[in-house]
């Protein structure tokens, strides 16, 4: 009898690792991540960007082709994730950060058509309650990104930030939209999202001096993604993120591939 149950409790495994397997088959997967490279962009006042540096690229002593580099970036640049101890002091470093926080279905809200004719656009809880009406209600702990079409720019500088200015001089020249004070509220506390991204330098947007957005969000442990790329190739609805960063101990974000999959 014991043997019998073990035998059907192994069928039942196989048979749900089959399945998954098979509707993992059926997704496309979409890269939502730009390269990291010397035109890498990173925020105006960061002194350094991405470097390589080549250790050895041709023959070995041996005679056989061998090739190493080694890198150094700021945490914050390029597509990446702010850990919530980026503007909440306590709360959860990179290191600490659950794959369950970094992984789950996602939605897109676009508020392209409102943000592309106004660069300091504030993305509203109604854009989100408008999106609602037609798409449906968002579930508790989906990822949510804002697609305001600005990552049609990336890696041009002025474009993308709203000037090519560099240093502390450029700060106050920012223009580029992002998430209100009131939806981060409304995130937070309404939706319970898993995490939030954007397709832009900042989940604020560039005016921004209180970095109001960041502080609700990251205070709640919630994670962030930043410079999100090709939101414009994935549906609002029916997608599964895996957002996989650089494990930094004790780190404030880091360099983040981020993927999307959707059905075929």
């Amino acid at each position: 009898m014991k043997t019998g149950i073990i035998i059907f409790a192994l069928s039942i495994t196989v048979a749900s690792t089959i399945h998954a397997q098979e509707s993992m088959d059926k997704l496309k997967w979409i890269d939502l991540t730009y390269p990291f490279s010397a035109k890498t962009l990173y925020w105006p006042n960061n002194p350094k960007g991405f470097e390589l540096d080549t250790l050895h690229d041709g023959p070995s002593e041996k005679g056989f082709y061998y090739s190493s580099f080694g890198f150094c970036a700021p945490e914050h640049g390029g597509t990446h994730v702010d850990a919530p101890v980026h503007f909440a002091q306590g709360k959860k470093t990179m290191d600490q950060l659950t794959l369950d926080q970094l992984t789950g279905d996602a939605v897109v809200i676009d508020v392209s058509s409102k943000a592309m004719s106004n660069r300091d656009y504030l993305i509203s809880v109604d854009d989100l309650l408008n999106w609602e009406k037609i798409n449906g209600p968002i579930s508790a702990n989906t990822i949510v990104f804002f697609r305001t079409g600005y990552g049609k720019y990336y890696p041009d500088r002025k474009q993308y930030f709203g000037t090519d200015l560099r240093g502390d001089e450029a700060i106050t020249q920012l223009h580029f939209p992002g998430v209100g004070e009131e939806l981060a509220l409304f995130l937070t506390s309404s939706r319970k999202v898993k995490a939030v991204g954007i397709d832009t330098p900042s989940i604020d947007y560039g005016q921004s001096d209180m970095f109001k957005a960041h502080r609700i969000i990251l205070k709640e442990d919630i994670p962030v993604f930043e410079n999100v790329a090709n939101l414009d190739k994935l549906p609002v609805r029916g997608i599964y993120v895996v957002a996989l960063p650089m494990l930094i101990e004790k780190g404030s974000g880091g360099p983040l591939r981020i993927i999307a999959g959707i059905s075929r």
